[in-house]
């Protein structure tokens, strides 16, 4: 069956209630992930067997356009476009113009749907197309797509501008959104915290020294030589238990990180001597003194990175190289946080899409774990599947929640996206059997490990 949906109408959804008109500053945190682009998020629902819950398609649209309106009011950034201060720098521009709200129609059912994993086109599918250019990029901040399957089911695909919000606050809107909903208009929600001169430089910038060994600096990206392929498979919560014990009980990012670390090492065969890194983010929202407000909206990240020889990497106990990413981690504090700030209005930023693939001494991980990834629920119940459409780059990828319980069915552990050369697919799973055999997991751990490998194909 081909693999297409037809849009019927798309519109815009601004608040339900009048907003004053005003530019949002904007830190450099948010700047940093302006070359981001859209992250995109993709819901799948069952149709509802409570038909007081489901109503009819067109009560379900307009029971998401209806919360989403409502929602908005607290979250207005949402509604507003990207935009330029008279000093040039980026800004939102709280206009209330809306966020795009697009609805599809599709032959295929849930069963078609089933084996369907994060790949270009399931972003092609179920996230709304967005028009961009690099020379005109779009303007909007959230736009979402409901597409109405054949079986009864529907998806919501949602694309979220980075430069506005991490995965933490765009987590915090999906589930306003959804409890208003659900509940109606006596939900009880969190309002966000839009203050995000908490995140403003320091006067005069001041860079500690120490500081620029723990941020993740610049890469070169290179052009990709081939097409991609890709693997996904699944950690159970038994499975990540051993792994996490294997690692000296370190937190599941870091054992998990780790093992990914040393298997990409040894299968991109890496010179002993060359220095391997492994990159991600670092929520920051704990680290400054005072903290920011837990519900604190926008970009509360820095890049960090943990760095090693890459036969030690590759040789050394999972216990250790877990140990690398933790220590990392713990560096990240309110004096390297504020540096992170000053540095970037210092020196600037690129706000350039990224384009290329990472350099094979390169990993980076971006993780989901502890995000409510599955408690969407609008009215109909919990998502069926919740997929995070991955970017295509070789080199990067993505840790997952998987749900406690679906269905009636118990599930927990992890699933995980890793994105590397296909040329050294087969040495990757050669390497993940390898590092089994020699390990005290217990065998077949990685049977139900959900990590994607995409690879570049020679």
């Amino acid at each position: 069956m081909a693999l297409e949906v037809q849009v019927i109408e798309s519109s815009f959804v601004v608040p339900s209630a009048g907003m004053p008109r005003r530019g949002l500053w904007v830190s450099s945190l948010d700047l940093d992930r302006a070359n981001r682009g859209y992250t995109p998020t993709v819901y799948f629902y069952h149709r509802s067997t409570d038909a007081a819950a489901a109503g009819n398609v067109s009560d379900a649209t307009s029971r998401l356009k209806d919360s989403m309106a409502n929602a908005l009011v607290l979250f207005y950034p949402l509604a507003g476009r990207l935009g330029v201060d008279k000093d040039g720098r980026i800004e939102i521009d709280c206009n209330s113009e809306g966020a795009l709200f697009v609805i599809a129609r599709s032959e295929l059912t849930m069963d078609d749907l089933k084996n369907l994993e994060p790949s270009p086109e399931l972003t092609r599918l179920f996230v709304p197309r967005i028009p961009s250019t690099d020379e005109q990029p779009s303007s909007i901040i959230l736009a979402v797509q409901v597409t109405l399957l054949k079986c009864g089911g529907m998806s919501l695909g949602t694309a979220l501008h980075h430069v506005a919000v991490d995965g933490t606050s765009a987590f915090h809107f999906f589930q306003t959104w959804s409890t208003i909903s659900r509940d109606g208009d006596g939900a009880a929600v969190e309002p966000p915290c839009h203050d995000r001169t908490l995140l403003r430089a320091r006067r005069p910038p001041s860079v500690h020294p120490d500081a620029l060994s723990v941020f993740c600096p610049k890469m070169s990206f290179a052009e990709p030589s081939g097409p991609t392929a890709s693997k996904v498979f699944v950690v159970s919560a038994d499975q990540l238990a051993s792994l996490k014990r294997a690692s000296g009980s370190e937190t599941t990012f870091c054992a998990l990180t780790a093992l990914v670390w040393q298997c990409t090492c040894v299968a991109r065969r890496l010179p002993p001597a060359a220095e391997a890194r492994v990159s991600f983010s670092a929520n920051i929202r704990r680290s400054t003194r005072p903290p920011l407000p837990t519900r604190y909206f926008g970009n509360a990240l820095v890049p960090v990175f943990a760095a090693g020889a890459a036969g030690d990497v590759a040789s050394d106990a999972l216990e250790s190289v877990a140990g690398r990413i933790r220590r990392a981690i713990s560096r990240v504090d309110d004096e390297l946080v504020r540096s992170a700030v000053d540095y970037h209005e210092l020196f600037g930023i690129d706000y350039r899409l990224q384009r290329g693939i990472l350099p094979a001494t390169e990993l980076r991980m971006v993780s989901w774990l502890g995000m409510p990834l599955y408690d969407a629920d609008f009215g109909w119940g919990r998502p069926w599947r919740a997929r995070a459409p991955h970017e295509q780059r070789p080199g990067a990828g993505q840790w997952r929640p998987r749900p406690r319980v679906l269905g009636g069915c118990t599930y927990g552990g992890v699933r995980a996206t890793a994105l590397c050369k296909a040329r050294r697919l087969a040495f990757s799973f050669l390497c993940v059997s390898c590092h089994q055999s020699k390990s005290k997991f217990g065998v077949g751990i990685f049977n139900c490990i959900h990590v994607l490998f995409l690879e570049q194909l020679q």
